[in-house]
């Protein structure tokens, strides 16, 4: 079955600042570690371009009054009520082309979802996606229009039963904000706590409301939470509601910043965990569609998603990196030894898992779908 990548280099043009952590071309030097292991071409690879959503595809969740407005920052000039919508701010810099950088991000996904419900493939991936902060009126977490959100919607509209798993050490407040008074889409998150890392949110207790109560889920962790922590997560949570849930369609957030190393994140999981991960989300065998996120620490990052690239076309990548990506990286002071780096882990402190089964076990008294299986 064919699977779908959005190639992200028409986006290497565009640019936050010298200074701001979010680095465009951690997804040029991504693609091209891709490529040297010969995961771009193929008969099972179809390739799709970044193409810029239009407006009306956008309005089914962002107000016109923000489009209008981040459409007029395009220029990277100060225009009137930027700040009431979060642009121009250190975290969501206006900047050259920041409308267009937006919307192609945004139409990527669409894409991805669209060849989904097509049947033309069985998985995609947008590396360039996963800006999950994004709200209707506001710029947030250096996210600027929420592509997750509108590829869900596109879904929605096909009457697809959408569940969205985000594993980015960031809560994903925005994709919960857009669905949570609705069943028709399961939101879960697993992130560093709100209690020590922006947006501030995602604490068990948010469970939806309305119609969407038992269909919000937040899974929040301790700093330093390591490959352990992750995987009883998964085994007594995600992967319950998922069966309880039965999805159409799995749409999952693969940020790299919950990965041991990243400099705005305090957790610790290891490059084979996260490949673990992924390699259980294709397992599901549900048609899937996977977005990139945060993720601050350029090695990481490129090497993680390239495992996961790897993982949706159920291949097994070896540890040893090219030699010409190697040479590639190193201009960009990007430095590794292997693709997976140190894959011996300790456990994860006492106090880290405590806080988990505690969270697990108020998750079990909400969700009527949550079994006991511990």
């Amino acid at each position: 079955m064919i699977r779908c990548l959005v190639d992200p280099r028409s986006l290497l043009r565009f640019d936050f600042g010298p200074m701001h952590p979010f680095k465009v071309y951690r997804l040029g030097l991504a693609y091209r570690l891709m490529e040297s292991y010969g995961l771009t071409d193929g008969d099972a690879i179809r390739t799709l371009r970044a193409r810029e959503a239009d407006e009306d595809e956008a309005l089914r969740f962002h107000t016109a009054g923000y489009l209008e407005t981040l459409r007029l920052s395009d220029s990277g000039m100060w225009v009137p009520n930027q700040f009431a919508h979060g642009l121009g701010t250190g975290d969501n810099p206006v900047f050259l082309g920041v409308y267009e950088w937006a919307m192609r991000v945004a139409g990527g996904s669409i894409d991805c979802a669209r060849e989904l419900i097509a049947g033309r493939a069985s998985s995609a991936f947008n590396l360039a996606g996963g800006l999950h902060h994004a709200m209707p009126a506001r710029a947030s977490g250096f996210c600027h229009v929420n592509d997750i959100v509108l590829a869900i919607y596109e879904l929605l509209n096909a009457g697809k039963r959408v569940a969205y798993v985000d594993i980015d050490a960031h809560h994903g407040d925005g994709v919960q904000h857009a669905f949570y008074t609705t069943d028709k889409v399961l939101t879960i998150s697993i992130h560093q706590t709100g209690e020590t890392l922006f947006p501030g949110t995602g604490f068990v207790d948010e469970i939806g409301q309305g119609p969407g109560q038992g269909y919000a889920v937040n899974i929040p962790l301790l700093p330093g939470a390591r490959d352990d922590a992750f995987r009883r997560a998964f085994d007594r949570v995600v992967l319950p509601l998922l069966s309880a849930y039965r999805p159409d369609v799995l749409v999952t957030q693969l940020g790299a910043d919950a990965i041991l190393g990243d400099p705005v994140a305090g957790l610790a999981m290891s490059l084979a965990g996260f490949e673990r991960l992924v390699v259980t989300f294709r397992s599901l065998e549900i048609p899937w569609l996977a977005v990139g996120g945060g993720g601050y620490q350029i090695a990481n990052v490129v090497r993680a998603w390239t495992l996961a690239w790897g993982a949706m076309l159920g291949e097994r990548l070896d540890d040893r990196i090219p030699e010409a990506w190697l040479t590639d990286a190193a201009s960009y002071g990007v430095s590794v030894s292997s693709l997976r780096g140190t894959t011996a882990q300790d456990t994860s402190s006492d106090s880290v898992l405590e806080s988990l089964d505690r969270a697990i076990d108020s998750l079990r008294g909400s969700l009527p779908a949550l079994p006991d299986t511990a």
